[in-house]
């Protein structure tokens, strides 16, 4: 899907001539087209953005709907440890009900433990939702949320660049030495 919301399959075919060769005139079928304006006008409003700490990532789908959350397919309710759900509803305290009960969010996450996936999800939720509201509400509401959101947190809009650190020779770890005497 690009931003337009068109489809590779949905482009129009050119038609060619028995023989087989180049075409000769170029007809726009304006189907596909009709179809992307009532795709935008059915609702099918989204955006896609990602979260990440250490080697987690989330993606985020967040789309006009009815308040719905899903985390890999299943309810977001789901998540353990109970402490780390907390931080994962952050997101949604923060902005209230108001911003969040209009949209569905899908959350896809994998890899690092469960630290990490838990702040990189809350980070793709952040994201998903501010870009929701600078592309399909307005600018003024987007930065408004984004200042609510950096005042409590700035990690929920910022991804961490603290990475591990490479093991040297020479020693057991990134910058431990062997002992000499």
């Amino acid at each position: 899907f690009g931003s337009s919301g068109f489809v590779i399959s949905q482009l129009p075919t050119l038609p060619l001539s028995p023989a087989r060769s180049a075409p000769t005139s170029f007809t726009m079928d304006s189907a596909p087209i009709a179809a992307a304006a009532t795709n935008a006008q059915s609702g099918l409003e989204r955006v896609q953005t990602f979260g990440r700490k250490k080697t987690a990532v989330a993606v985020a789908l967040v789309k006009t709907g009815k308040g719905k959350f899903s985390l890999n397919g299943c309810p977001i309710t789901t998540i353990k440890p109970d402490i780390l759900r907390v931080k994962v509803y952050e997101p949604f305290l923060i902005l209230g009900n108001e911003v969040t009960k209009k949209l569905d969010i899908r959350l896809r996450v994998k890899g690092g433990g469960y630290t990490s996936q838990v702040y990189a999800l809350r980070q793709a939720i952040a994201k998903g939702v501010l870009a929701y509201t600078q592309k399909f509400v307005d600018e003024v509401t987007k930065q408004e949320l984004k200042t609510t959101l950096m005042a409590y947190d700035r990690s929920l809009i910022v991804a961490d660049p603290r990475r591990c650190e490479p093991k040297k020779f020479g020693g057991r770890s990134a910058r431990a030495r062997f002992q000499k005497s």
